[in-house]
């Protein structure tokens, strides 16, 4: 037996040869600072810690099931010997599905040659911005956004932000991404939106559409490579109340061209393990994707592929269970709001926008600066250790100006966990706020 470990030092007695020997890119790559704390929150939950999980966007399988029908779809192709490779593009099957799907649901009809299926919503993401964007050109996003700046690191792009206000729900607004449009390849949108929990209106995307439609006419005329519009819509039956989830062709269908969607089965249908997700394209941009797919392999797994096709074409088994899942995610958010609402009635510095779609809160918490506080980091650990409560800031999701702002995320706790978590939160607030008097419930 070798023991090979003598030939690999660690990091600090690597040489610097070795370190050199990396490709550039991977040498400026980070992990992601969300999945870096979150896995610190679960190893202390493993050690027996209380800690409340509302850090990554994910699903805890006690919690939220998947939908039965898919399910027994994945076993049924199993067993009938569906576990060969897949078309690189995805089963036809599939494809068509999501083809009637977008029709039924967005009024969207699009050729079946402008859809590209792989594993989860990220592989297509990075082959979009590998099959548009070049080094050095310029992917716009709004901050706080998801994981913009890995994508742009991995391509060598230049990632410019625009960041966006408390007040429009920290949605983009065509006021404030116009002066940072030139020159742009990428425009990356979402809602309903990651980190916040929040969704654009019809009329805010029509603006944002009308900028874009205007560029890419000036571009056409002057030579210049066109404007795309990433549309990142995974939440999209996830809308709460009377919200409305709107498409940039939906509400400028010349948009349609210049816009790619990003859509997967993973968190309507809490099956983010199964990686089941697809693009939305102009049919030229879906082919370098699906060439781009077959030199990497991230085709999502034959089996889960029929079993989404199956669920995507049944319409009664996805209203069932989306009427209750969306019910349950509803009821955590809600109780987390209500009690912020009873906390800033009692004079915290604290506040929270309603929610409107996807499984996040965004919540502000005003004790930075407070004594022994000097930074978010500080406040972060505070949270933890004084109440259990595991959360992000919006400084990991690259917003730099919006400080005190925070992620909640419910996927992986309970109504019980929660109610929990915000009595032992209501009591380190009111310690890290030194004379803060209540107001309510004394």
């Amino acid at each position: 037996m070798i023991e090979v470990s003598q030939f690999f030092p660690d990091d600090a007695a690597r040489p610097a040869l070795e370190a050199a020997s990396l490709s550039t890119v991977a040498q400026g790559m980070e992990a992601s600072r969300i999945l870096v704390i979150a896995y610190a929150v679960r190893d202390a939950i493993a050690r027996g810690e209380t800690v409340t999980p509302f850090t990554v966007g994910d699903f805890s399988p006690a919690q939220f099931g998947v939908p039965p029908l898919l399910k027994q779809a994945i076993c049924d192709a199993v067993e009938a010997g569906q576990t060969n490779y897949p078309p690189a593009h995805g089963m036809p099957q599939l494809r068509a599905a999501i083809q009637a799907n977008y029709a039924r649901e967005l009024g969207l009809q699009y050729p079946l040659d402008s859809i590209v299926v792989g594993s989860g919503a990220r592989p297509g993401l990075y082959s979009i911005y590998r099959c548009l964007v070049d080094p050095g050109e310029v992917v716009l996003s709004p901050a706080p956004g998801w994981n913009n700046d890995n994508f742009c690191q991995l391509v060598g792009a230049e990632h410019r932000v625009v960041h966006s206000r408390p007040e429009d729900a920290f949605m983009p607004t065509a006021e404030r991404l116009a002066p940072h449009l030139k020159g742009a390849r990428l425009l990356v949108l979402c809602s309903p939106m990651n980190p916040c929990g929040t969704m654009i209106r019809a009329q805010q995307l029509a603006d944002i559409c009308d900028l874009i439609l205007a560029e890419n006419r000036r571009r056409e005329i002057a030579g210049e490579r066109l404007l795309y519009v990433v549309y990142d819509q995974v939440y999209r039956m996830l809308a709460f109340g009377d919200q409305q989830h709107h498409t940039p062709p939906g509400v400028r269908p010349e948009m349609a061209r210049y816009t790619i969607f990003c859509d997967a089965i993973s968190k309507c249908f809490a099956a983010t393990g199964l990686r089941v997700g697809w693009l939305v394209a102009p049919p030229f941009i879906a082919q370098k994707v699906k060439a781009l797919t077959t030199h990497v392999g991230a085709w999502a797994p034959k089996p889960e592929q029929l079993a989404t096709a199956r669920l995507l074409a049944d319409d009664a088994a996805m209203t069932g269970f989306l009427t209750g899942f969306k019910s349950q995610i509803r009821a955590r958010l809600d109780r987390i709001y209500d009690a912020f609402q009873a906390f800033k009635a009692e004079g915290l510095p604290v506040d929270a926008i309603a929610p409107e779609g996807a499984i996040y809160l965004s919540v502000y918490i005003g004790l930075q600066g407070a004594p022994g506080l000097p930074d978010v980091d500080a406040v972060r650990m505070y949270l933890l250790e004084e109440a259990g409560c595991a959360i992000l800031p919006f400084a990991v999701f690259g917003d730099t100006e919006n400080t005190g702002w925070w992620r909640f995320s419910v996927g992986a706790v309970s109504v019980d966990d929660i109610d929990a978590c915000m009595k032992r939160l209501g009591v380190a607030l009111h310690k890290a706020v030194p004379g803060q008097s209540r107001k309510v419930g004394q």
